[in-house]
């Protein structure tokens, strides 16, 4: 489907932006709520629910292959604060940022001494 191709393509180039199903919707030339429901039976899960799982793995990357602040990491993922950006990070993959990054770094020490 290449409007909902089109509205993949603009999350994952800018994930930063402040994404609404509305701002999404119209940029691909769609009504909100027929675009919503496209999304959804398409993709899988809404809209806005996509964007969030898309910033926690772009996030989740800079954490491990970064040296980047968490405050830079959250500005980079569309957080406004860093305390929202790690209670976003929390809930979506279970560890706060920095214990996510040390686990990261860990492993990667473990692997190379293996």
């Amino acid at each position: 489907d290449s409007q909902i191709g089109a509205a993949l393509g603009l999350i994952h180039q800018s994930p930063e932006l402040d994404w609404t199903v509305q701002s999404l919707a119209a940029r691909v030339a769609m009504s909100r709520s027929a675009f919503a429901s496209r999304f959804a039976r398409l993709v899988g899960e809404p809209p806005l629910a996509y964007v969030t799982r898309w910033r926690m793995q772009k996030a989740a990357g800079l954490l491990r292959q970064s040296s980047a602040t968490l405050a830079e990491i959250a500005e980079r993922v569309g957080y406004d604060s860093e305390a929202a950006f790690s209670k976003a990070f929390k809930r979506a993959v279970g560890s706060a940022p920095g214990a996510y990054r040390r686990a990261a770094k860990a492993t990667v020490i473990a692997a190379a001494a293996a």
